[in-house]
């Protein structure tokens, strides 16, 4: 059975993704595994050799991180 990782895309280096998983590790990956829509910030799950954007969970981390930004930057 095919274990399923999640991540977030951290950066892009050159030809290789680095995606930052649940417990804090990073892993390589070629870009090219990536759908081509794919960018940093975006949630990821990973089961084998297949590569999918969560978009649902994606857009609530995002959300959440404008909530926190606002809070910070609140006058």
């Amino acid at each position: 059975m095919i274990s399923l990782i999640k991540g977030i895309i951290d950066r892009f280096e050159s030809d290789i993704a680095v995606i930052e998983v649940e417990d804090g590790h990073t892993l390589d990956y070629p870009k090219h595994l990536l759908p081509k829509d794919a960018e940093v910030g975006d949630v990821i799950k990973i089961e084998g050799n297949q590569f999918t954007i969560d978009k649902e969970e994606t857009k609530k981390r995002r959300i959440e991180i404008e909530g926190l930004m606002n809070e910070l930057f609140e006058d």
